[in-house]
């Protein structure tokens, strides 16, 4: 038996509970791991209030990432032994295969080793933010050496990540936050520029930040009415690349700034990697190699027990966070 966090009904961290489950051994190809740490992430809070991608089988369990030691291997895994500190790549569906448990049976495919000198907090705040990060921009985006790169919901895991891959390879970043409260924090977490985004002129202040002529590659978590800023502000032939709706307002797009520019926009899944065995070994031998040279560190803004999961999403729902919600098992 293990504890599971697990909800019975749609709805807020309100619905989540903490029972004990029984939890099978792990099958041909699977490894069983015992949590150490859950890295908590915004597609749990919209899977819980079925409004992610897919919808949970109630009761579901929840959980994208964790990091732990392995405790089990089953027939026909090769390259993990008992006491492996390990980390979790995110499932492809998480109604499927939660994480978020004491004991979980995974995949072996998605089981990665913790670099030497990472603890598990650090792991379990990982893979989702890199990986996303990654795909978005060099694989979609092919981001080069010198790129100006705007980065929108910057503070959060996945936009300190973005800014941390685009100074790995050259790049420029340019943050976007909401108020100007996190300036400081931004740019001493590597970003060049920082623009905020509640209040008028923001397609201007990019343009500032990036040159006359715009930021061609634009890495947008918001959506919503931020989007036509970005539009405007993007150079002739940039994209666009979208991997999030945090703003639920629907946007009103220019069709004629678009096609003047001959812009791309395009939606991101990290499921698009996570499904594709060649490009997900090159994602995690950048990650991996780029952890080992310090230029790649996960930001934990604050950590909570098992114990408080409810006060741990209720805390990353508030948006006031600056990198990753960690929970501790």
């Amino acid at each position: 038996m293990a504890r599971i966090v697990r909800f019975h009904r749609l709805g807020g961290p309100e619905v989540l509970d903490i029972e004990q489950a029984e939890i099978a051994e792990p099958r041909e190809g699977e490894v069983w791991i015992r949590a150490h740490a859950f890295g908590l992430n915004r597609a749990e809070s919209l899977f819980r209030r079925g409004l992610y991608i897919e919808q949970p089988d109630l009761p579901s369990g929840t959980g994208l990432e964790a990091a732990g030691v392995v405790e089990s291997v089953g027939p026909r895994v090769t390259g993990l032994s008992v006491g492996d500190r390990v980390a979790l790549i995110p499932p492809i569906s998480m109604r499927k295969r939660p994480v978020h448990a004491e004991v979980v049976n995974v995949p072996a495919e998605f089981v990665v080793p913790i670099p030497v000198g990472q603890m598990f907090e650090e792991a379990a705040a990982t893979w989702m933010a890199y990986l996303t990060a990654y795909g978005g921009l060099l694989e979609v985006a092919a981001l080069g050496a010198g790129d100006h790169v705007v980065i929108t919901a910057a503070s959060s895991s996945v936009g300190l990540a973005a800014i941390q891959i685009v100074n790995a390879v050259g790049g420029v970043a340019i943050a976007v936050t909401r108020s100007d409260s996190k300036r400081a924090a931004l740019l001493a977490a590597g970003a060049a520029h920082v623009v905020v985004s509640d209040g008028e002129g923001v397609a201007d202040a990019i343009r500032g930040a990036s040159g006359q002529r715009g930021p061609r590659l634009l890495f947008d978590a918001v959506g919503g009415r931020l989007l036509p800023e970005l539009v405007a502000a993007a150079a002739s032939g940039g994209i666009i690349v979208n991997y999030g709706a945090q703003d639920a307002v629907a946007s009103e797009l220019p069709p004629a700034a678009l096609l003047a520019k001959s812009l791309t926009l395009r939606g991101y899944l990290v499921h698009e990697l996570v499904r594709d065995g060649p490009r997900l070994a090159a994602a995690k031998a950048f990650i991996l190699d780029h952890l080992a040279s310090g230029a790649l560190r996960p930001i934990i803004s604050r950590t909570f027990p098992l114990e408080e999961i409810r006060a741990a999403y209720a805390h990353l729902e508030t948006g006031e966070q600056f990198g990753k919600i960690v929970v501790t098992v």
